[in-house]
Parts: structure tokens; sequence; C-alpha cells
């Protein structure tokens, strides 16, 4: 079993649980319509996990452990509150069961992202090939990632956006 991750940016938490999930959050209502129809500004990042793949090329980036991270991605959908993980009600299918998870990447990661420039990219994508949670074809391989992410970083920071990460096992 795999887990595929997209990226997205969304003008707040709202539309990307709309866009991501279904209205409302609503996942039995969920539409079949995908980022594209929504209009979403959007990667395919396969395999590139928020918090573990993406969050070391972060902890490169800033120059610290990753340990050391000061923020990570916050699980939005499904709703801890609304819905305690392990919680069953009758007649009823718990999102958790799903395999669709939505979080919001921090925005420092988005600043961060951003700002990272051309002459920091080799360097990157040399650490980041090293990590042992991803396996990238060659240093290139990694920096067209890395210049993948900047690019929706800038995007998503220009239109005074957040950052979204929808994955599903």
């Amino acid at each position: 079993m795999s887990v595929l991750y997209d990226y997205f940016r969304a003008p707040d938490s709202r539309s990307a649980i709309d866009w991501a999930i279904g209205p409302g959050g609503d996942w039995r209502q969920y539409s079949g319509t995908g980022l594209d129809d929504h209009g979403a500004d959007w990667i395919d990042a396969k395999n590139l996990d928020p918090s573990v793949v993406l969050g070391q090329l972060i902890a490169f980036a800033q120059g610290v452990l990753f340990q050391a991270l000061s923020a990570t991605p916050v699980l939005i959908w499904p709703d801890k509150q609304s819905w305690p993980p392990g919680e069953q009600r009758l007649g009823q299918q718990s999102p958790w069961d799903e395999g669709l998870f939505l979080e919001q990447l921090p925005d420092e990661w988005i600043t961060l992202l951003a700002d990272i420039d051309d002459e920091q990219l080799p360097r990157l994508a040399q650490q980041w090939m090293s990590i042992e949670e991803i396996s990238f074809a060659d240093p290139d391989d990694a920096k067209d990632s890395i210049e993948t992410f900047c690019a929706l970083a800038r995007r998503t920071r220009d239109h005074g956006h957040n950052l979204y990460c929808k994955s599903v096992v």
C-alpha cells in the first residue's frame, strides 16, 4: 500500500477542505471532482510526505537538525474534535477509516521555500538525496522537486494563500 501526496494552495482551510475532501468536509458527498476542477494550483508530489520528507528539506534549508524544527504541518481533516480518532458511531463510517488526510503547512515553511535561491539548490539537492525516506533518481531529480516546491510556495505567498497537503492511502 502506498500513500500519494498532492500539495496545493488555497485561500483558507474551508476552501481547502471543500476542494480536497468534499463540501464542508463530508467525504461521502465528494462529487468526484479533483483539485483541477476547482481551479487549484497544485502539484502531484507522489511519495514526498509533508512531515518527514519535506520537513527534512526545510531543516536543511534552515540549517538545523530535523528534530529541531519549530513548526510542523497541522492536520485539519479529519477534525480530531468533531470526531476523535478511534471513536465509533452507530451506523456511521469514521472519516479516519477513509485513508484521506489534509494538512496545512506552516507559514514559515512557505516563506522559507519561497526564499530559496538558485545558488542553494545544488547543496540542498545533495543533502535531500541523502535521507533514507525517499529515493531520488539523481541530484537533478531532487533539484527539480525542490524547484517545484519553491515555485508553488512563491505563488502561495504572492497570492496570500496557505499551502496544504492532501494525502491518500
